[in-house]
């Protein structure tokens, strides 16, 4: 069991907390990227506070969502970031520093054409550390999003948010493809209450489940938030599909960690109780300025804590 060093607990109730990555992202901007065994040089160079967990707690928080986050790192963290998170208003009693390990770094080549490739060193993140589930952390949340990270690790968050009558979030991201069993994925999803993915990323989900499409799915998880690039987002539920249009950009200064962003959108409307049209729009409208700055809005006038509910059979806020 790896020692660690937690952050100043809090104590007051939170609305989400998201389990995952804050990684230092690596980013390398080329003309485009190279054949095999071959060279191009690097336009330019950036260092920025990233992971898909960090991207989402920063994203929600912003837009009035109180949020925690739950990740490890190393000591060689850059202070300046976790000021960043503080100052930004994420609750960090979750965020863990584990002695003589390397922050998860992200190392990500981005082409003039839009292509992108990307190599992860997870650090600390790449194992259950098999520390015990802190009770207090958990049932301080009111939902809790499970994203990237070890699965073991994930699914005992899982069963102790269970245990604690805490709802449960799953979204396993990019790491579907290489990271997750199908008996894992199962546990997973029968232990939460929405997924969020991308098109690809369902896809994937699909067919480790074998099963055909998302309405297939839904007899396990009874909310599905697929989001699909420039055609949009997709909500499946047990009553039917509701679908939202995208948001178009005005320019594109940072396209990685947009669909972090449309996530933290989308809480913004569902803890407000909104309809789930409206909850897809407001992560339409996030993703679209996280676009744009490359980091998250702040409160859509919009978004306020009142406003009509939506009863999705399965799920209720």
């Amino acid at each position: 069991m790896v020692p660690v060093r937690r952050l100043r607990s809090g104590i007051s109730p939170l609305d989400l907390l998201v389990v995952g990555h804050t990684n230092l992202d690596h980013f390398f901007h080329v003309r485009s990227l190279p054949a095999p065994d071959r060279t191009v040089p690097i336009l330019r160079r950036e260092m920025r506070l990233g992971g898909t967990a960090a991207n989402i707690a920063r994203a929600a928080t912003k837009l009035g969502v109180r949020t925690g986050l739950w990740s490890r790192v190393g000591p060689d963290f850059p202070p300046q970031f976790l000021q960043q998170l503080r100052v930004e208003g994420v609750d960090l009693a979750g965020f863990e520093i584990v002695p003589d390990a390397k922050s998860p770094a992200c190392f990500i080549i981005e082409s003039d054409r839009s292509q992108q490739v990307t190599f992860i060193d997870q650090g600390p993140m790449g194992s259950d550390p098999g520390t015990p589930i802190p009770p207090a952390l958990v049932r301080r949340a009111t939902w809790i999003h499970l994203t990237t990270g070890d699965p073991h690790f994930q699914l005992r968050v899982l069963r102790a948010a269970r245990r604690a009558g805490i709802r449960v979030v799953a979204d396993p991201a990019q790491e579907i493809y290489y990271r997750w069993s199908a008996r894992q994925l199962r546990t997973l999803l029968e232990g939460s209450e929405i997924l969020f993915a991308n098109q690809h990323e369902l896809a994937k989900i699909c067919d480790l489940s074998r099963v055909a499409s998302a309405r297939d799915l839904l007899r396990t998880v009874p909310l599905i938030i697929e989001t699909r690039g420039a055609a949009g987002s997709v909500a499946w539920t047990r009553a039917g599909a509701v679908h939202a249009a995208p948001v178009r950009s005005s320019r594109v200064e940072q396209v990685t960690g947009a669909g972090d962003g449309f996530r933290g959108g989308f809480y913004a409307g569902w803890i407000a109780g909104l309809p789930l049209r409206t909850c897809l729009e407001h992560g339409a409208w996030a993703a679209a300025r996280w676009r744009e700055t490359g980091g998250p809005a702040r409160l859509h006038p919009r978004v306020a804590r009142h406003g009509s509910r939506l009863e999705i059979p399965g799920v209720s806020r």
